[in-house]
């Protein structure tokens, strides 16, 4: 196949027409186009990749309400529950950060009585800060059993572990201590944010322990061991 093409005159008048093979007129077409003077209104390359974008984001978000009960209304609710309920459980757990573990010393600072303990527990649950409160708390327990010589007092014990051994001399608060070990636990090691309901849990339990009169049989047996 041929194209025609008008070769202009000198004095501008029509020109004659031209026919010419195929590609060579293509070719010739594709230089004429690609001169900058017709791309001067074009979008820029970050204009043309947003756009692209918002096609792919609408040809998606079309399917999907076509895919839904309720058509478009039917997914916007359903993407609202789903951002309700992230929000609910970022609530709710926490921002974690790492895996939790129970490797490291219960007591980070030097020896300190459990009425510190507990007097920095108060300040901090005063103050809102529940996940230091709920720390200093666990701490406030667990000297308060060393105090009362139902733990031998041992650098780098941690939470689970003065909750297991402590357990021994008070079996009826075993169950509550694992569960402050474990919340002493996720808190400074997995990211969880306490609440003041948590704090009360071991405050409570603190009150709980230190009224509590051991089982001394289970003491000595466990001292033996």
């Amino acid at each position: 196949m041929t194209a025609r093409l008008l070769l202009p005159r000198a004095d501008d008048s029509p020109g004659v027409p031209v026919d010419i093979p195929r590609d060579p007129a293509r070719e010739a077409a594709e230089r004429e186009l690609s001169k900058p003077m017709y791309h001067e209104n074009d979008p820029n390359l970050l204009q043309r990749a947003l756009d692209r974008f918002w096609e792919w984001v609408n040809g998606v978000f079309d399917t999907a309400a076509g895919a839904t009960p309720g058509g478009v209304v039917g997914l916007v609710v359903i993407v609202l529950l789903v951002i309700a309920l992230t929000v609910a459980l970022w609530w709710r757990l926490g921002t974690p950060r790492r895996s939790p573990t129970t490797g490291e010393s219960l007591f980070n600072q030097g020896p300190r009585s459990a009425d510190q303990h507990r007097a920095a527990a108060d300040e901090h649950a005063a103050a809102g800060q529940f996940n230091q409160a709920v720390q200093e708390r666990m701490r406030a327990i667990v000297r308060a059993l060393e105090e009362r010589a139902l733990l031998d007092p041992r650098p780098g014990r941690t939470a689970d572990e003065a909750a297991a051994e402590a357990g021994r001399p008070l079996p009826d608060h075993a169950d509550a201590l694992r569960d402050a070990a474990r919340a002493f636990d996720d808190i400074t090691y997995g990211g969880r944010i306490a609440d003041q309901q948590t704090y009360l849990r071991l405050k409570d339990l603190d009150d709980q322990v230190e009224r509590t009169k051991p089982q001394l049989s289970t003491v000595a047996r466990g001292a033996a061991e």
